[in-house]
């Protein structure tokens, strides 16, 4: 898969996709990463990309015409000229675009191409985001400087959810936007506090989906218990087991 970014701040990006799981992707030819300056596109000697909005107004808007030669240089046309079945997308980063999702990352990642335009100012020229672009897009209820932080989520929570990049496919199959569960590591005791004894009978079993823990919506699990997670040394092997631990009424 390939990620085009268009920005004024190309550097922005150099620390970023240089570490981690992206760093992996991009070396095993997994996801192609390309960002294209903006500023390339403008001619002037001052290599100008954004002017006052037509009519008056405060701030500055990013110029049509860099965009659309920048873009054009990508291979994108209009959308009236692409065809409904071409597996590119065309997203502006704008504060009130629909809100990423895991399931907004999903249909990105079934696609080949999505093509990134971060705006910058008080917005982008309406033209562009009318004749190019397939979709608006923010990442939350809040507003950036700029579309490169967003740019950067976009990528990282789309690539995440193509095959072979997490490593093991069972890695991502249970992937949400909520935390499923308190988590704990190994160590017995942390901080003077004890990891939960194991229940009797417990077994060699998969965590699984809790809902609604703790009455933290935004956490699933089930409301009367927590769990917990760690390793049981038992003859000839190591057991990983799943801890549930019920709250006192």
């Amino acid at each position: 898969m390939r990620f085009d970014i268009v920005t004024i701040f190309p550097g922005f990006f150099e620390s970023i996709f240089v570490h981690g799981i992206v760093r992996r992707a991009q070396a095993e030819g997994l996801v192609e990463i390309g960002l294209h300056d903006l500023r390339a596109y403008a001619h002037d000697r001052h290599r100008t990309v954004d002017d006052r909005p037509f009519g008056g107004g405060e701030g500055m808007v990013l110029k049509p015409e860099p965009l659309a030669e920048a873009l054009q240089a990508l291979g994108i046309r209009a959308k009236a000229q692409r065809a409904t079945t071409a597996k590119t997308r065309v997203i502006l980063l704008s504060a009130q675009g629909r809100v990423l999702t895991q399931a907004v990352a999903r249909e990105f990642a079934a696609l080949d191409r999505v093509v990134l335009i971060c705006g910058r100012y008080e917005g982008v020229d309406e033209r562009i985001n009318d004749i190019y672009c397939d979709m608006e897009l923010s990442i939350g209820d809040y507003v950036l400087s700029g579309g490169e932080l967003a740019a950067a989520v976009v990528v990282d929570a789309t690539m995440r959810l193509l095959p072979g990049v997490l490593g093991n496919e069972a890695a991502g199959q249970f992937e949400s936007s909520r935390r499923d569960r308190p988590l704990a590591a190994r160590a017995a005791v942390a901080q003077n506090v004890e990891e939960p004894a194991v229940p009797a009978g417990t077994s060699d079993i998969e965590p699984r989906r809790l809902q609604n823990a703790g009455g933290n919506p935004r956490r699933g699990a089930l409301s009367d218990s927590r769990m917990w997670c760690g390793l049981q040394h038992g003859k000839g092997a190591v057991k990983k087991v799943a801890f549930f631990v019920h709250k006192k009424p």
